[in-house]
């Protein structure tokens, strides 16, 4: 990426819309729109113009927006094309924009551009792509959050404690002989355990983001005709699959998205589980094992009014130990009598009527302890995988600084590794190849 290039590309979505528009930032910003309107807008203020070819023949007409650097989004020249939104017409304006010496934008190049000019870091510049891609109320809200600066503002405060506590422990090292009074007087201890805190604080809001951010990866499974089908189209509020009392009926994974709470599901109902000569039949259910494989949480739905203790040892005994296993008992409504049990829940078990709905907000709210949520009325700021692995890097190198206290060339050394762990966040300390591999997953106009 040459930063003294002029990109350009469609910042709206693909397909027809009532609104398209290009956008074009670099030092060819202002000479482009003088060839295309005639003038150069005046700075943030809508200009109504001619968008004009080659020929002076109009493209289009609309609002030309100008924004000079260093007061803009990407911190350069920038210069918004709002439009028709019309694929056709939306490409011809680029191939202009394009013929007057601007190029095609690569994915993420505009908030890169903001990234590399100081007008966004690297959590920032992450939480833009995270509020376009939020699939919920609650991740819109922690993308923004995230967006706004709130994630990078507790990692900077963390991080500069962790600077001055730095400063004073390698003050001590060209003091040998005063060392204990340094860490005494500075109550390098104490101030390590308040990091502590302030850090396990962070993660944990971090995990929450996360968790909207990512969803969770739930899988139905059982013997035929137990009610898998039946409970998804409850948790899904819709027919999703096809229910019926023919066993084997569902012959292939069914996935369906929808939120809890604000928390993604990745809902997938699976084939019953059973030895089978049908060759059709004996391939869904190998495809639900492979689904079962890679499950977040495992509800193990098992039809009550049969036998309350079945639990078929080729299904209990071959599940994998890494998934969060619930126990759904299911068709309540077909038992004779109300037992105790009927309607209560813990983590390792749920039971309900997938018919009638009896039981079935319980186990939502088991699903989100399975997956680790907790109820607060504090939106999380959002947070990726690579967050977490900073702050959980960060977290055990103070830990190991605390019970190295007593070594001072040992304790400076964890702080060094916790201060840089943190500045990844930010983006304080980045390779390039990462830098690249998070913007390529952008769209292109952004």
């Amino acid at each position: 990426m040459d930063p003294a290039d002029t990109i350009a590309a469609v910042a709206t979505a693909p397909g027809r819309a009532g609104i398209g528009i290009v956008r074009i930032s670099g030092p060819k910003a202002g000479p482009i729109a003088e060839a295309l309107i005639g003038k150069v807008p005046s700075p943030r203020h809508a200009t109504l113009a001619k968008f004009a070819d080659g020929g002076g023949e109009t493209i289009d007409q609309g609002i030309a927006l100008f924004f000079p650097n260093p007061h803009s989004y990407t911190g350069e020249d920038l210069l918004e094309l709002q439009g028709h939104g019309g694929a056709a017409v939306l490409r011809l304006l680029l191939k202009r924009c394009v013929e007057l010496g601007a190029r095609p934008a690569q994915p993420g190049e505009f908030t890169r551009r903001a990234f590399l000019n100081d007008k966004l870091d690297l959590a920032q510049a992450e939480a833009v792509a995270d509020l376009i891609d939020a699939s919920s109320a609650a991740a819109a809200r922690g993308a923004m959050r995230s967006l706004s600066g709130e994630f990078s503002a507790r990692v900077n405060s963390l991080r500069d404690s962790l600077i001055e506590l730095r400063g004073l422990v390698e003050a001590s090292l060209d003091f040998p002989e005063e060392e204990i009074d340094f860490l005494e007087q500075g109550q390098v201890v104490p101030r390590l355990m308040t990091l502590r805190s302030r850090l396990r604080e962070i993660l944990t809001t971090a995990r929450q983001g996360n968790l909207l951010r990512e969803g969770v990866r739930v899988v139905l499974l059982g013997r035929p005709n137990v009610g898998k089908s039946s409970l998804m189209n409850r948790l899904a509020e819709e027919e999703v699959a096809i229910v019926t009392e023919i066993p084997g009926t569902t012959r292939d994974a069914l996935r369906r998205e929808l939120a809890i709470e604000g928390v993604p599901l990745h809902l997938v109902d699976t084939a019953g589980l059973r030895r089978t000569a049908d060759p059709v039949e004996r391939l869904g259910v190998d495809r639900a094992w492979a689904e079962i494989a890679k499950a977040d949480i495992l509800l193990h739905v098992i039809d009550i009014s049969q036998n309350p203790t079945e639990t078929p040892e080729e299904i209990a005994g071959a599940l994998p130990a890494g998934p969060v296993k619930i126990s759904v008992f299911n068709k309540i409504d077909l038992l004779p009598e109300p037992l105790s049990r009927v309607g209560s829940s813990s983590e390792a078990e749920v039971w309900l009527s997938a018919k009638t709905g009896v039981g079935v907000p319980l186990l939502r709210t088991a699903i989100l302890k399975a997956a680790g949520w907790r109820e607060s009325e504090e939106v999380p700021f959002m947070a990726r995988e690579r967050h977490l692995a900073a702050l959980t890097l960060a977290a055990g190198a103070l830990q190991r600084a605390t019970e190295q206290a007593a070594s001072v060339e040992l304790l400076a050394e964890e702080l060094r590794v916790a201060q840089v762990a943190l500045g990844e966040i930010t983006g304080e300390f980045s390779a390039d190849n990462l830098l690249g591999e998070i913007f390529s997953r952008f769209c292109i106009g952004k």
